[in-house]
């Protein structure tokens, strides 16, 4: 069964907005995801908020385009009243955090890819950059 890797908006932003040093290793990742060699879970959430950072940078249509290329690649999570429930009452800090975490349980995700590994630091996923992640499948 392929692995289902649950991406948080800043590494997707390091992929679309193509940041160094971060961007090889996440689209080393989003390939594997084109060869459905592994499944890309994003919130919806993150596709609003990384259309306004893109669209800081580049045209609306430029930034949407690349949003809708990037949909091809991934699931989109469901982001729902039950979801919120348990981002409100968690202890996460960050309420975005907590709806990115509880989004990656319910969807039956695996791994948590971040660049912010303390921000999930009462996951109870394994919790990765996308390095980390691919010298994980490095080594099996």
């Amino acid at each position: 069964m392929r692995k289902r890797l649950f991406l948080d908006t800043n590494v997707i932003l390091d992929l679309l907005g193509e940041r160094d040093p971060y961007y090889d290793p996440i689209a080393k990742i989003a390939t594997l995801a084109d060869k459905d060699m592994l499944t890309l879970v994003v919130s919806p959430i993150s596709f609003a908020t990384l259309n306004y950072f893109l669209s800081k940078f580049e045209s609306t249509q430029i930034a949407r385009g690349k949003l809708r290329k990037f949909k091809i690649l991934c699931t989109i999570c469901e982001l729902d009243e039950h979801i919120i429930e348990k981002g409100l009452n968690s202890d996460f800090k960050d309420f975005e955090d907590a709806l990115q975490y509880f989004s990656a349980v319910d969807s039956d995700c695996d791994i948590i890819i971040t660049r912010n590994g303390k921000d999930f630091k009462k996951s109870l996923l394994p919790v990765m950059t996308a390095n980390e992640y691919l010298q994980s499948i490095k080594s099996t």
